[in-house]
């Protein structure tokens, strides 16, 4: 007996709308949640798409398309086709949209030509455009209009919409260096524990790193260090994308630091924590 399937993780979902209205940065925010995304994918080439969904496992059961006025005369047949589909697959469709002060204003910004725009002004271009959409956006399950959204506000809305729920969204990534090598180029926040005790001077445990238990104790023995990882833990937030550098006058302080803070990021559930010693950094 073929074993069941878990339906509720898998998604396809079909982004349009007008332009310059967020699409390429709302499929960016589809990519970075996992989603295999395809940009322009030719109207005829859906149906074959969806199958291959149909048929996916891992990564390729939650992907996103981005089908819109670039397919030209093509694009009067999405309406229909997506009728016909919906029968038989799992699809989303999302239709984004913005108000023509906004489009304008953006196109004004950009000086890039509407692809309808040939022989015809933005204002004109965007006209036409609303009025070939509107078919399409009757059948959006998802009308987005991102007029008061900036690109940030943007991408947390569709985060938050089609995240995964099984699925933590915050990569963590907690770095032990020294100074003397210079601080990682990709941490995002470097906390300095130098001020913390140095068991390097205290004789008994100079032989041993910042993970053994003796050291780590040693450490923790000190008001300082709980001081130290409460004040980190108030700056820790679902909305933090966190690369975190914990820098000490020698290894064995700044060691146990990354360590404390991987296992406070487990601790409150903010996502995958990783501590690595980075190569050239790490004593």
């Amino acid at each position: 007996m073929k074993p069941p399937t878990r339906q509720d993780t898998r998604q396809l979902v079909i982004l349009t709308g007008l332009s310059g209205s967020g699409k390429s940065t709302v499929l960016r925010a589809f990519e970075d949640m996992g989603f295999y995304c395809v940009d322009n994918l030719p109207v005829d080439l859906i149906p074959i798409f969806a199958e291959l969904h149909a048929a996916g496992e891992g990564d390729f059961a939650r992907a996103a398309l981005l089908v819109d006025a670039r397919e030209g005369l093509q694009f009067e047949k999405l309406p229909a086709l997506l009728k016909h589909l919906k029968k038989d697959h799992p699809i989303t469709l999302v239709f984004i949209e913005a108000n023509e002060d906004a489009l304008l204003r953006r196109y004004s910004e950009t000086r890039r030509p509407h692809p309808l725009g040939k022989n015809y002004s933005v204002r004109e271009s965007l006209t036409h455009e609303r009025t070939l959409m509107e078919p399409i956006r009757k059948l959006a399950d998802v009308v987005i209009d991102s007029t008061q959204f900036n690109v940030h506000e943007l991408r947390h809305f569709i985060t938050t919409r089609f995240k995964n729920p099984d699925m933590r969204p915050l990569l963590v990534s907690v770095v032990s260096f020294g100074y003397r090598y210079g601080v990682p180029s990709d941490a995002d926040l470097v906390f300095d524990v130098r001020f913390l005790p140095n068991p390097h001077f205290v004789p008994r445990l100079r032989p041993y790193n910042g993970t053994d238990p003796k050291v780590r104790q040693y450490i923790r023995s000190f008001p300082q260090t709980g001081e130290f990882l409460r004040r980190i833990e108030s700056l820790l937030t679902d909305r933090t994308a966190l690369t975190a550098a914990a820098a000490g006058a020698a290894r064995f302080g700044r060691r146990d630091a990354a360590q404390c803070l991987a296992r406070l990021v487990l601790g409150l559930d903010r996502g995958a924590a990783h501590p690595t010693g980075l190569a050239g950094y790490a004593a």
